[in-house]
């Protein structure tokens, strides 16, 4: 039987990406509501990693399929790392992206480049079919720009610049964006990890 892993999440452009970095691989992926699975997490942890975990063990809880969950988040230095874990709450999580990503670049009017630094954070959980749990971080670091810019992103992507490319990370293409996001990262680095352990 095809091996699964279910990744923890109903959004679909998340799932859209996993499966995208995890099409080399002979493996099922799915997401929670798909495999049939409703629970409501309550995130409550301060840090990716925990939160990340919360999630995973949560579902775990259902399925003896392996179990991927991700936290990922935008820390500004500027506002002491802000909105970090918090950044799906920031300003009520049924407010759009469009009002959340002008107040940010608000709070920063007048400040210098040099002090605009930030970076996407994400931390990947997995609990494997024998419950063990694995935990791995990775970041994408840029700063916060002037304006919002790029159709090809969601979240905070249009107001993260990165020097290397010269511009938001909502305008790379979609294979761009895989190679160097956070999320990509943190999949790969699972995905050998699980691949090292005879997982997949």
């Amino acid at each position: 039987m095809r091996k699964q892993i279910i990744f923890a999440t109903g959004n679909k452009d998340k799932m859209r990406e996993i499966r995208e970095i995890m099409a080399d691989v002979d493996v099922e992926v799915i997401s929670m509501k798909e495999a049939g699975i409703i629970v409501d997490v309550v995130e409550d942890g301060t840090t990716f990693e925990e939160n990340s975990l919360i999630k995973a063990k949560a579902i775990a809880e259902h399925t003896d399929a392996i179990v991927l969950a991700d936290d990922s988040g935008l820390e500004i230095d500027y506002l002491d790392k802000a909105p970090g874990v918090y950044s799906a709450r920031f300003m009520g999580e049924d407010t759009s992206y469009d009002i959340k990503n002008q107040a940010l670049i608000d709070k920063l009017d007048g400040v210098p480049k040099e002090e605009r630094t930030a970076r996407f954070v994400c931390a990947i959980g997995a609990v494997l079919p024998d419950k063990e749990t694995l935990v791995v971080r990775e970041t994408m670091e840029g700063y916060i720009g002037y304006e919002i810019a790029g159709e090809n992103g969601f979240g905070y992507d249009p107001i993260f610049y990165l020097d290397e490319f010269g511009c938001s990370s909502a305008a790379l293409s979609r294979e761009q964006k895989n190679e160097i996001s956070h999320r990509g990262k943190a999949l790969r680095a699972m995905k050998d990890i699980l691949i090292n352990r005879g997982a997949l």
